[in-house]
């Protein structure tokens, strides 16, 4: 299962995962420009990774995490959450165009969600491999 990962992961890097947590990285330096806006270039940075290299992981909710994390994803949302799904989303039409890309499509479709809400998640290691949860 690791090898098949493994291979997933490196064609994942080459069609969309490079230019994707270049826009995550990016959304992270805005954010850091400003102090108060820290936080969210952390999570950012976090998504980042986990964009990079998404097969054998997965986002699941994070213990503990309340009405600040609510409020933050708010504010994500509206600043930059739709912009990175947007992207998500038009990445993954190219990829459903093509009988090999039909699997990272569907990856890409399951990214949005932690686009969208990124606070109060954590990134762990799946043991069901792909297309697991």
């Amino acid at each position: 299962m690791k090898l098949i990962n493994l291979i997933l992961n490196l064609l994942w890097l080459i069609f969309c995962g490079i230019w994707m947590a270049l826009a995550y990285t990016l959304a992270a330096l805005i954010c850091f420009v400003l102090i108060v806006t820290i936080p969210f270039g952390v999570a950012s940075l976090r998504i980042a990774g986990f964009v990079l290299w998404p097969f054998g992981r997965t986002a699941v909710p994070k213990a503990g995490a309340g009405a600040g994390s609510l409020i933050g994803n708010v504010i994500w949302i509206i600043f930059a959450g739709w912009w990175l799904a947007i992207g998500h989303l038009i990445t993954s039409i190219p990829l459903f165009l093509s009988i090999i890309g039909i699997p990272f499509g569907w990856a890409n479709l399951k990214l949005i969600p932690i686009s969208l809400m990124p606070l109060g998640h954590e990134i762990v290691s799946s043991h069901d491999g792909f297309g697991g949860r």
